[in-house]
């Protein structure tokens, strides 16, 4: 499965998002060895009552209960939105071997952008990183949603 098959796929889970009024950023997490999406997720946060039900976080739950193991060493995490602090650190700790992300995030994102979560000393685990692929679309989805949200308002 090519970076772009498995974004369109993460892109499917945050239009899902959106549709429930969940702000649209969606994850996929798969096996690079054979392709096999192991989770996927949207965002959860509002429905769940749980700020840390970001995509990327809800994706590694279903994906570590479905393998029995907290440690997701070797798989590959494709996100429409640049990791932030809280998912890169639950990144590290599940040992990702691989983050594909979509749109930058130069306000909340922890990868290239703030505190570039993966090139601290502290960090016990770096991933490799891949990002903007599908870039455009995931910012276009984000831009669409919030603009509805600001007009809706008022």
């Amino acid at each position: 499965m090519t970076d772009e098959d498995a974004m369109a796929l993460a892109l499917g889970e945050a239009r899902a998002a959106a549709e429930r009024g969940e702000t649209p950023v969606g994850a996929v997490i798969l096996d690079p060895r054979t392709g096999e999406v192991i989770a996927s997720a949207g965002n959860g946060p509002i429905a769940a009552h749980d700020p840390t039900a970001h995509a990327e976080i809800a994706a590694m739950r279903l994906a570590a209960a479905r393998l029995e193991n907290y440690r997701l060493t070797d798989l590959t995490l494709v996100v429409t939105l640049e990791p932030c602090a809280m998912c890169a650190g639950a990144i590290s700790h599940a040992r990702i071997g691989r983050v594909v992300w979509g749109a930058d995030d130069p306000k909340g994102g922890a990868v290239v952008h703030g505190p570039k979560f993966f090139a601290q000393p502290t960090c016990h685990w770096r991933p490799e990183t891949t990002g903007g692929v599908m870039a455009q679309e995931s910012a276009d989805l984000l831009r669409g949603f919030f603009r509805a949200r600001r007009k809706a308002k008022g």
